[in-house]
């Protein structure tokens, strides 16, 4: 039985599945608000599926890159919740888990508009990692690219950045992970603390 919870990208989403059948998801799309609504909307899908919350043997949450108030929302409710039940947390990749939500078949890229001309891309081929997760600017990603290969399904809110730069591509501008693929992916992911992954520096400032 696992709970899967995504906070990373442009949604707050919460999936819960049994043995790989979906028992109940849902996916929310919002910029702001994470916060609020994840333990609600976490408490509806666990009611949803029947079940108690000692029900629940693992819990899969993103850990980014994505935005960093809400990877840390999602890791701390996860964390406390894991803590909370003495069940295991483990972390799966927001990028991982996006291009897994568009196909595992042939090239696909996952791409996440990380603003300040720059993206998160990871490359994929039927499902396995060519590169690790980076940021780039997008001119150096749309080269990455297009020295693996050519026909790339760009998957996320960056891919109409790179689709004018690489030939034969096309876009699935999907805005977050389906929650359903990020628990198919946390059941085989390894016991292991779930840990933030940052590419670059916030952009908050402390005060001069």
């Amino acid at each position: 039985m696992i709970l899967a919870i995504d906070t990373c990208l442009g949604a707050c989403s919460a999936a819960v599945t049994e043995g790989g059948r979906l028992l109940a998801a849902r996916s929310e799309p919002m910029d702001r608000g994470h916060q609020e609504r994840l333990a609600p909307l976490v408490a509806e899908m666990v009611g949803a599926a029947g079940l108690a919350f000692g029900r629940i043997q693992r819990i899969a949450v993103t850990t980014g890159p994505g935005s960093f108030t809400g990877l840390r929302v999602g890791l701390a409710f996860a964390k406390g919740l894991g803590l909370a039940l003495e069940r295991p947390v483990v972390g799966v990749g927001t990028l991982q888990a996006l291009a897994a939500s568009a196909s595992e078949a042939g090239l696909v890229a996952a791409i996440v508009d990380a603003r300040r001309e720059q993206v998160y891309v990871q490359p994929f081929f039927h499902g396995a990692p060519l590169a690790e997760a980076e940021a780039l600017t997008t001119c150096d990603a749309a080269g990455r690219l297009a020295a693996l290969g050519r026909g790339w399904r760009l998957v996320g809110s960056g891919g109409p950045l790179l689709a004018p730069l690489l030939d034969h591509s096309e876009v699935d501008g999907r805005l977050a992970p389906d929650p359903v693929v990020i628990a198919r992916i946390g059941a085989f992911a390894p016991l292991a603390p779930a840990r933030p992954v940052y590419l670059r520096a916030p952009d908050a400032k402390l005060p001069a």
